[in-house]
């Protein structure tokens, strides 16, 4: 809750959460999808010598299409200087996870275009840009583009 509300300016969260939107969001969402043979996401706890750092997963799955949105958020501090390092780790585990467990054909990102890091990190990964919604979000008052990448499972 705190990293989110640190980094509300890249989330699409309207507002900070409270204790109580936390509380609900588990008990409402998280705890119902564990009982779902095929949930709309899959989240995880992303640790660094038994902490935890950050956390993220699959959202949006689309069973049917086999894909689903790369979520990830990390511990506030360490945006500064392990951000690309983080990022790296991270998405090495989420494909091995998304495209040989899952046997999912296509992950991707939707991010506003205010992260040049994540960027560069996801072309170095072989991420392709596919797309670019032009002024798509309201941003303290200035819309901003959406920037899609994407990578899909080749045989």
């Amino acid at each position: 809750m705190q990293w989110r509300n640190e980094q509300l300016f890249h989330l699409r969260q309207v507002k900070p959460l409270t204790e109580k939107d936390q509380e609900n969001y588990f008990r409402n969402v998280v705890a119902k999808l564990f009982e779902q043979e095929k949930p709309n996401q899959l989240l995880f706890s992303y640790l660094k010598n038994n902490e935890c750092i950050g956390y993220g997963g699959l959202v949006h799955i689309n069973w049917f299409d086999k894909n689903a949105e790369i979520s990830f958020i990390m511990k506030t501090e360490l945006e500064k200087n392990e951000f690309k390092k983080n990022w790296k780790i991270y998405l090495n585990l989420l494909e091995k996870m998304a495209f040989e467990e899952l046997m999912l054909h296509k992950i991707y990102t939707y991010a506003f275009d205010l992260r040049p890091l994540l960027y560069e990190v996801l072309e170095e990964f072989g991420y392709l840009k596919d797309a670019v919604l032009k002024d798509h979000c309201l941003f303290n008052g200035e819309y901003k583009d959406v920037i899609i990448h994407s990578k899909i499972k080749y045989l």
